[in-house]
């Protein structure tokens, strides 16, 4: 199947927008410092499929823009959404597939909220907060949501789609 295909475009816009929804959702814990998106569980997606790569950029796109964390955390949160999903894509360690958005975005959203706070917290103390908001969901979310698809991978993702 090609990248370009119906079902591509819909696998992709659908995780977008269960990105964008549970970002929004559960908004208080999404944004800030200490923010814990239970959205980033979705990082687990590109183990099973390409769909997710743009899917997840296009989700924390409209999230950010929808969000209160200004233009620069449309920029920076959703390149390091994008960064993070290319690499997972390429990992195929399924325990280690969550990692990459941990990492990236404990350090280029530590660093924007180091920024965008005005220096009022260190920007490793921005960093580590960051990391272990992300920790929780990738990890904590997102290894039950692995293994739930993981059980049902070959119906929900079909083999033009990986």
């Amino acid at each position: 199947m090609k990248k370009t295909g119906v079902r591509y475009i819909v696998y992709s816009s659908l995780i977008a927008a269960v990105y964008a929804a549970l970002t929004l959702a559960f908004e208080p814990l999404s944004y800030g410092i200490m923010q814990v998106r239970f959205s980033e569980a979705l990082s687990v997606l590109p183990y099973f499929t390409g769909t997710a790569v743009p899917g997840l950029f296009i989700g924390c796109l409209i999230a950010n823009l929808l969000g209160t964390n200004g233009l620069i955390d449309v920029i920076v949160g959703s390149l390091a959404t994008l960064i993070s999903a290319l690499i997972a894509r390429r990992i195929k360690n399924r325990w280690l597939v969550m990692l990459p958005s941990v990492a990236v975005n404990a350090v280029m959203v530590g660093a924007e909220l180091y920024f965008v706070f005005e220096r009022v917290y260190s920007m490793p103390y921005c960093m580590l907060f960051v990391g272990a908001g992300q920790l929780i969901a990738c990890y904590g979310l997102g290894i039950p949501l692995m293994l739930l698809l993981d059980r049902y991978k070959n119906r929900l993702f079909p083999e033009g789609l990986r």
